[in-house]
């Protein structure tokens, strides 16, 4: 009788399971994917919440700028007129549009701003007779743009007037939290332009306004470059008594 003995073979190495294989890197994948997603949320929040707050402080920063480079003309942007007289607003922009012009910033002086629905006058044309009456300045030094019922209407009305005489820079005069759109603006219209705000007004009362039009002016500034148009009450027509 034959015995077999079976002699053991050499030591195979067990084979990876192939189930705890595939799940390791599904659950790396997994968090990965989770990485990448809490990222890209952190990532838009910042942006949300950064980009505004830049803006802001642009806006105060400009806001305190006084810049009277030479220029070809100083630009006044319209506020309410009451039957041809200009508002406590509006006098008070023509007013430092005159010290500019008096001190030789520019040679010529823009009005711009059309008419509210029911007026007889235009703000441009109130501006004008203002500066020609009271402010003695020639009639052939101030220029009317009748057109515009907020800053991006008026802007591309004084583009358009600015290529017809052949123009490039300017000094806009107009409310201090202003001042960062309305350069803007400017600029995508042709003209190289500088701001020069009045230091007197409702925008400029108190910190709580201040604080007010700075938001105001961080979102139609956001408005303006991200959708290419204005949003609410456009800071050149503020509505004040008329005095007396």
């Amino acid at each position: 009788m034959t015995l077999e003995m079976e002699l053991p073979g050499p030591d195979v190495p067990e084979g990876p399971d192939d189930e705890s294989e595939e799940r390791e890197p599904r659950a790396r994948r997994r968090s990965r994917g989770f990485v990448i997603t809490v990222s890209v949320v952190l990532g838009l929040l910042a942006v949300a919440v950064l980009t505004p707050l830049t803006v802001a402080w642009r806006v105060w920063y400009q806001a305190r700028q006084d810049e009277r480079p030479r220029s070809d003309a100083i630009i006044v942007l319209g506020a309410a007129q009451y039957n041809g007289v200009p508002s406590p607003t509006l006098q008070w922009r023509l007013q430092h549009a005159l010290d500019l012009y008096r001190d030789g910033v520019a040679p010529v002086i823009v009005t711009v701003g059309g008419k509210q629905p029911g007026d007889n006058y235009t703000e441009a044309d109130s501006g004008r007779r203002w500066l020609v009456n009271r402010g003695r300045v020639p009639a052939d030094r101030v220029v009317s743009v009748p057109f515009g019922s907020d800053t991006l209407e008026s802007m591309k009305a004084v583009g358009r007037e600015y290529e017809r005489r052949g123009w490039h820079t300017g000094v806009i005069v107009t409310d201090p939290w202003h001042g960062l759109r309305s350069k803007r603006m400017a600029s995508d219209n042709g003209i190289e332009a500088a701001a020069s705000p009045t230091r007197s007004g409702p925008s400029v009362q108190t910190r709580d306004t201040q604080f007010h039009y700075i938001v105001r002016e961080t979102g139609g500034y956001l408005s303006y470059v991200l959708f290419g148009k204005s949003v609410g009450v456009p800071s050149e027509t503020i509505v004040t008594t008329p005095s007396g």
